[in-house]
This record gives structure tokens, sequence and C-alpha cells, in this order.
């Protein structure tokens, strides 16, 4: 059976939860993908380092047959997406203005959070995206905050941006669920809880592993928007414009890291369990 090749990378095991959603609704697909395991966190990188990074796993991902890209990472998606997009002729997907779509459709008080790594807080590309989408006509699903804005009597933006340094690397760990994780999130939710916010973006693949220790800190008083969701419908979309390689075969999904392939499949398992197995490592200059 002749399959669509995606490819997909993060800086790690993140990616995977975006990896679930495409699987659920697109199970045909055959899927390549790259954690960045060795160079992991990417939230402390410099733009042109994320470039870089970039190039490198794209280019690699390509060689493996892989039609399209998914950048299932928001770090890279808010500081490297744009230059990316330019240097390479395949379809590129990223994390950022799917996952404010579905933010904006979901706010009914029209203040939306963001937990993300500090590159992605800094880049501010959510609160760009926001905006962006919101000319493009995309409203909350409540009618009354929408007519408010259209009018200027009403505001929708992201109020609050929560940098959260320590979550990707409790992830890494496979330690979401542990006491340390959920003392760390207190302490970054704080701020969220504050500015009453009533949506809040993970701005970052890893945190939907986080999601039931913020959802018993935030008491279930808050939408929590995973980008992935809104990113299958923008892939769907690409999918129909590529046309099938009567040539290709491919069996099987393929994944490959750059640091410990027997950790990957651990934390990656309690995601995906069973589907992850023959992790292969690949050497990259860290």
């Amino acid at each position: 059976m002749k399959q669509h090749v995606i490819g997909m990378f993060d800086s790690g095991v993140g990616g995977l939860t975006v990896m679930k959603e495409i699987l659920a609704q697109l199970p045909e697909l055959q899927i390549i993908y790259f954690g960045d395991t060795a160079r992991v966190p990417y939230g402390n990188r410099s733009r042109e380092e994320l470039i870089s990074f970039g190039e490198e796993i794209i280019s690699f991902l390509i060689d493996q047959g892989a039609e399209a890209i998914v950048i299932a990472c928001n770090t890279s998606s808010a500081n490297a997406l744009p230059v990316l997009k330019e240097q390479f002729n395949l379809p590129l997907i990223g994390t950022i203005e799917p996952g404010a779509r579905a933010a904006v459709r979901a706010t009914k008080n029209g203040k939306i959070g963001l937990i993300a790594t500090e590159a992605t807080v800094r880049s501010k590309a959510y609160t760009s995206a926001v905006k962006r989408v919101l000319t493009k006509g995309v409203f909350p699903e409540k009618d009354e905050l929408r007519k408010g804005w259209q009018m200027e009597k009403a505001v929708i933006e992201v109020v609050r941006a929560q940098a959260c340094p320590l979550f990707v690397p409790l992830v890494e760990a496979g330690l979401s669920h542990s006491p340390e994780a959920k003392g760390i999130a207190r302490t970054y939710l704080a701020p969220i809880q504050e500015a009453e916010v009533d949506t809040l973006i993970l701005g970052c693949t890893h945190y939907p592993f986080l999601a039931s220790v913020i959802r018993e800190i935030m008491e279930d008083r808050i939408t929590l928007v995973d980008p992935a969701q809104a990113m299958v419908e923008e892939l769907k979309e690409v999918l129909l414009q590529l046309e099938l390689d009567n040539e290709k075969s491919f069996d099987g999904h393929r994944f490959f890291v750059s640091g410990d392939p027997a950790l990957f499949e651990q934390v990656g398992n309690t995601l995906l369990p069973g589907q992850i197995h023959d992790v292969k490592q690949v050497s990259w200059d860290v």
C-alpha cells in the first residue's frame, strides 16, 4: 500500500503529542519522527541556533523520504519557521497560527494566556498570531464577544505569557506527574490565575504531558488549547495538494533521536503505548 510520508521533529518527546493527534485523525499516514534529545531544551537557544538545527533536521527528514514536514515544536515554529520556509521547497507546518486560531475560537472573555518556553515567549509570536487571525476573520464562538471586538468595545488578546523553563526537562525525564512537577506548575500558573484568563495555550508540545497537573491546579476553570488539534486540519489541506508517488513504499513509523534512544522510547511509550520501538540514534554536533 502506498502512503504519504510525513516528517516531524521536536526538541524531544514533546512532538509525540502532535503525532498522537495526527494518527487519531489520519491513521493511514507514515511518520518519520526526529527528537533532538541531545540538544533539548530549545527554550534557551538563540534564533540562529534554532534555524541551524532546523536546517539539519529537515534535510535529514527529506533524505529519509518525507514529503512534508510538521515542525512539532513551538520554539522552532516561533523563531525559525519563516526562514526555513524560504529555504525548503516542500510544505512546512508549524504550531503558532493553528494554536492562535484555536485559542481565539475558544475564549469567552477575550483573555488568553500562554505558557511556553523562554524563546517562544520572547518572540511574541503568539501575541502577533492572535492579532493576525482576528484580522483574517477568525472569531470566538461567543457572539457577544465577537460583536464587541468588531465594534472596538471588547479586547481579545494574549494578556499573560508565562515562560516555564523547567517543564521540558521534567517531561524528558519522565517526571510529568511527580510532586516536583506539581510544585513547579503551581508557581508558573499563579500569574495566569491572577490574570483571569479563561483560555490557556499550551505553547510547547511537551506541555500536554502535564495537562492533568495543570487542570488540577486550575480546577477546570480554564480551557486548555493544544495547537496539535488545529495543526491536523492544516495537514489535511496539505495532503490534498500532494501527489502520491507510486514508486514510494514505507513500512511503519520510524523514530530517530540525537540523544539516548532508550530514554526516548521509555518516556514516549507513556503517551503512545507500544508504538515506539527500534529508535535509532543520529549523531549531531552539539
